[in-house]
């Protein structure tokens, strides 16, 4: 069986290799006949005349430019009939080379899952990568090749208002669910009719923008960002990623559009990824802005030289590049390469062959309508909240409860529910397709309820009109939810904030609810950490429930009344005050670290705020409770080609089955180098019945021993480490030592 087996993997292994030489042999033939003006054409990307994340382009000669084959591809153009239009268009050029449609599918097209940093608060890989293959399934189908995601930045700043784009603070998180990410947008392979590309951005060390502001400058050192930033980027890249974007900011003083140690050296060379690179959103010409390029003429130079494939948007390509390569300063070669990759994935998307492949009525009418793919996302919404608070078994709410105050501005919103990032369907009505909290409540409770509603206020200004009738809604209520938060538009691309706190008069309407008597329990909408230490310290029940998409009122119904047991764990750390950003639990410790939360003498501390966090990383409660013990290690000295297990025992100590995600942390003790005071290293989401135990088991190996070193060398040093095992980064349950030798 095993020989058949291996026999069988041989064969497929010759196959796709005589594939692709038949693909580059194709891509060579056709580049042979094109003029460098064709070539230059598939180079260059525009938008589409509707939606648009910059500034459009007003080309009132687009049409006649696809015509002639000056245009490789085309973003924010929706449905089949529209990518259907343009590939005509295409179609009559003189080589008839296929247009690529790009569109920002983030996390989902018609249905829409919860914001990424959401999915992430799941720890679900299965979930998650799930969640992107319905996603990939709906916009192939209507026309799409292309998603610019999966966003693997590391945001360690929660002022930067794309953090809820990524998946958290943690490398190791990070770079998991970026495999996965891409795995469900590709699926099993281009060229699928439910597959699109990924293009995985954004390269490099975008979240580390100073002050959290967007677009803003990065200085790192290479260890940092070898370490910690560029993790993610092999991940997806190891999963197969077609396509990678790089980045608005400079590091170190060089735009990463213009950056060639970045793309050349790393992605290009030690990675050797042979997909293609395009620039974010007119990244190329904004390189004269950031004082790096005189000119366009000179941007293009950069960037092409670097190794920028695809222009997005500042035709810095199409009006320079001929120019230069006549002047002798950019070689054709250089165009060559980046127009076969171009190429190459066109022919691996199955595009030469039947350029309408993917803009197919029927087969979209199908997906987009698909009742299984709104149950992933209701099922993904649930596991991505996180029970933050819950005094006095607050939660969940009695099925027999006779009266429930529903108060607050989120509670009737439907498009809020879909955060930002989110596709927007012209035909589709909105208030119809998304469920609202208000409608996912009336779903669920029972005809003996009684549900009562007051908006309290807005989510922004400063009038207090409603607090009275909010109030006297409460006071007739056996218990109250209030549904507070940011807008879904204030979390985002340039969407960075200075104030975190919730906005408008919101915890003022928490605290005049509070004053009621009545038991309260607050839901949290947003993007991003928020700091609401009022309500954090004086609601009894808090569920932080992000943006949850389109079924984020049946979600959150469910998990309200214990339908679904809340198994979120938060992906980022979450500040007390602003004035503690950047914060993230996987720090270096100092000199003179703090012996405690009170020690601030001379010692490295704040004299008028605790060090710790308001909630650390991978925090997140349930309704019942978890008990760790039995810890084990197969050994307490390993070498570099040895292994150790590690076990213990989790056991379901409360009355109701959920889910918890047992986390493995190392300290490396001492090195060349500081070490982080522990790093995520592992971790298993493990569902229990009442009362069951399970023996829980993970391996290290030197892999997750290694480092950079001062040379930024990948080592593992022998030497002593520490693991643990917890519920949290900040509540760990089990303890132990053992030592790396030579």
């Amino acid at each position: 069986m095993k020989k058949a087996i291996t026999i069988t993997l041989f064969m497929l292994s010759l196959f796709a290799t005589a594939q692709q030489q038949s693909i580059d042999q194709k891509v060579n033939d056709l580049l042979k006949k094109m003029t460098i003006e064709e070539k230059i054409g598939q180079l260059n990307q525009y938008t589409g005349d509707n939606q648009a994340t910059g500034p459009i382009t007003i080309n009132p000669n687009k049409q006649n430019e696809i015509k002639q084959g000056l245009i490789g591809s085309m973003l924010n153009v929706i449905g089949t009939k529209y990518t259907r239009g343009y590939q005509e268009l295409a179609m009559q050029s003189r080589l008839k080379i296929p247009l690529l449609f790009g569109q920002d599918v983030i996390h989902g097209y018609k249905m829409t899952f919860p914001l990424p940093l959401a999915e992430a608060a799941s720890w679900d890989l299965a979930a998650i990568e799930l969640g992107a293959r319905v996603a990939a399934t709906e916009a192939a189908a209507s026309g799409i090749h292309w998603t610019f995601a999966p966003m693997v930045d590391i945001g360690r700043d929660p002022r930067w208002g794309r953090v809820m784009e990524g998946a958290g603070e943690d490398t190791y998180l990070g770079s998991k669910i970026a495999y996965a990410r891409v795995k469900g947008f590709q699926g099993n392979k281009l060229g699928d009719l439910n597959s699109v590309m990924a293009c995985v951005k954004h390269f490099a060390a975008y979240g580390a923008g100073v002050g959290g502001r967007d677009y803003n400058s990065v200085d790192m050192s290479e260890r940092m960002l070898w370490e910690t930033y560029l993790p993610p980027f092999k991940a997806a890249l190891d999963a197969g990623a077609a396509t990678f974007m790089n980045s608005f900011n400079d590091i170190n003083g060089i735009p990463a559009t213009g950056n060639a140690h970045l793309q050349r050296d790393i992605l290009k060379g030690k990675w050797n990824f042979q997909g293609f690179v395009v620039s974010d959103w007119g990244s190329i010409g904004e390189m004269v802005a950031h004082g790096y390029s005189k000119d366009l003429k000179e941007a293009a130079y950069s960037a092409i030289t670097a190794g920028s494939d695809m222009d997005m948007e500042s035709n810095a390509y199409r009006k320079h590049l001929a120019e230069l390569v006549k002047e002798g300063r950019v070689s054709i070669d250089l165009i060559d390469d980046a127009v076969k990759r171009i190429l190459r994935k066109k022919f691996e998307l199955g595009l030469f062959d039947d350029p309408y492949r993917y803009s197919d009525e029927k087969r979209a009418e199908k997906a987009l309508n698909n009742p299984e793919h709104r149950k992933a996302a209701r099922e993904m919404a649930e596991k991505s909240i996180v029970l933050l608070k819950n005094e006095n078994q607050t939660l969940p709410i009695s099925k027999n409860a006779k009266t429930i105050a529903f108060i607050g501005p989120m509670v009737k919103e439907y498009k809020e529910n879909m955060g930002f990032w989110s596709v927007e369907l012209p035909e589709v009505d909105y208030n119809k397709w998304i469920v609202s909290q208000w409608d996912g409540l009336q779903n669920k409770v029972g005809k003996n309820t009684k549900l009562l509603y007051a908006k309290g206020c807005e989510i922004e200004g400063t009038n207090k009109d409603g607090f009275a009738e909010a109030v006297a809604t409460a006071k007739q209520a056996d218990v109250v939810i209030l549904s507070i938060g940011e807008r879904r538009d204030m979390s985002g691309e340039a969407k960075s904030r200075s104030d975190l706190n919730l906005p408008g008069v919101q915890e003022d309407l928490v605290k005049a609810v509070m004053a009621t008597g009545k038991p309260v329990v607050v839901l949290i909408n947003a993007g991003r950490p928020l700091v609401f230490n009022w309500t954090a310290d004086n609601v009894p029940a808090i569920l932080y429930t992000w943006w949850l998409g389109t079924e984020a009122g049946n979600a959150i119904a469910n998990v309200l009344f214990g339908d679904y047991n809340p198994s979120g764990k938060l992906p980022m750390t979450f500040p007390r005050e602003v004035g503690q950003i950047p914060i993230y639990y996987n720090h270096f410790s100092t000199g003179r670290p703090a012996k405690d939360e009170n020690a601030t003498n001379y010692v490295s501390a704040y004299i008028d705020l605790k060090n710790s966090p308001k909630y650390p990383f991978g925090y997140g409660l349930s309704y019942t409770t978890f008990d760790y013990s039995g810890l084990k290690l197969s050994s307490t000295k390993i070498k570099s080609n040895e292994t150790i297990k590690v076990s213990f025992q989790l056991k379901n100590s409360g009355k109701v089955a959920g889910e918890e995600v047992a986390q493995l942390y190392l300290k490396d003790k001492f090195g060349s180098v500081v070490r982080p005071v522990l790093e995520l290293r592992d971790f298993q989401k493990v569902k229990l019945n009442a009362g069951e135990s399970k023996t829980i088991e993970f391996t290290i190996d030197k892999e997750k021993l290694s480092f950079y070193n001062d040379k930024v060398e990948w080592v593992a040093e022998p030497g002593d480490f520490e693991v643990m095992i917890g519920t949290s980064s900040a509540d760990i349950k089990l303890r132990s030592d053992f030592e790396l030798v030579n």
